[in-house]
């Protein structure tokens, strides 16, 4: 065990956790009068209002749903060619499908400063998809989806920076996650990328910052729904989401993407993913995430 770092039991696996951290000293069951004395956490007013609760999971009892105090993220959303979309999904999961021969996919990378597990860094690739039970106009649901900021995607690749991060995601969740070495940063450029543990380059990106908008506290809430298997049944699992201060951009221009051949490069060029449509920048937000939740639609089908 490496200076810095304490071994803990999560479920019957060892993971590290630094030694005095959220993890260490809360196990996911913080003492929000504790969080609110640390100036990073900011103000956590919309977290409680969210009770948590010991909860049975596939690693056995579990506190949820996890704080996500203070986070960034960049998110690119592509156009990608929908046979390839149909052929990365399970069945019956359906793309989304905003014109007749393409779907969308999206890239985005997350810091989580300030959290329950502790910090790290995370990548998503993740296809957009309807709604199960949904019928009627592609287009409608997704108008439905952008005002509402109600978003429902299934996850292809999640890699993670620490290994309670991994081990909560695999275990807990069955979500694709492995370690690799990832960094965002959002400054006066948005500046991130993702390499292999041993240094290989991946995937990197660097754009123009466009103007950020500080908001109100809750006056932006939006929640996305990852649908996923888990020991072989349909599962959702939704995050819950306050935003803080954002940036968007519609068709951006001056973003600089390169592939370097590692498994997100792949898995991108794999899903044909070309236009570029949307950049979200968010600087700042909390998040909260839930435990999967059986999902009785797909499982009728």
């Amino acid at each position: 065990m490496g200076a810095g770092f304490t071994e803990v039991e999560f479920g019957t696996h060892q993971v590290a956790v630094p030694t005095g951290g959220y993890y260490d000293r809360f196990r996911m069951n913080p003492d929000l009068d504790e969080v609110a004395k640390d100036p990073a956490a900011g103000n956590i007013d919309f977290l409680r209002r969210i009770p948590k609760s010991l909860v049975t999971s596939r690693i056995g009892p579990v506190w949820s749903p996890n704080f996500y105090y203070r986070s960034s993220s960049v998110q690119l959303l592509f156009l990608a060619r929908l046979a390839r979309l149909r052929a990365a999904l399970p069945m019956p999961l359906e793309p989304l499908r905003p014109l007749p021969s393409h779907g969308l996919a999206a890239l985005t990378f997350f810091s989580y400063h300030v959290c329950d597990n502790d910090p790290y860094n995370e990548v998503s690739v993740a296809v957009v998809v309807r709604r199960p039970g949904t019928g009627g106009s592609h287009s409608l649901e997704l108008a439905r989806m952008l005002r509402r900021r109600a978003y429902v995607a299934h996850v292809l690749a999640l890699p993670v920076d620490t290994d309670i991060a991994r081990a909560r995601g695999v275990h807990g969740y069955q979500l694709p996650k492995w370690l690799a070495d990832i960094e965002l940063d959002i400054g006066s450029k948005v500046r991130a990328r993702i390499r292999a543990r041993d240094g290989a380059p991946d995937l990197s990106l660097e754009a123009p910052l466009p103007e950020v908008h500080t908001i109100a506290p809750q006056s932006r809430l939006g929640t996305t729904t990852m649908i996923h298997l888990v020991d072989g049944t349909w599962h959702q699992t939704t995050v819950q989401s306050n935003t803080l201060a954002f940036a968007q951009r519609m068709l951006p221009k001056g973003v600089a993407i390169s592939r370097h051949g590692g498994p997100i490069s792949q898995l991108l060029g794999g899903l044909g993913a070309s236009t570029l449509v949307r950049m979200d920048v968010v600087k700042d937000a909390q998040l909260v995430l839930n435990m999967p939740r059986p999902l009785k639609a797909l499982d009728r089908t």
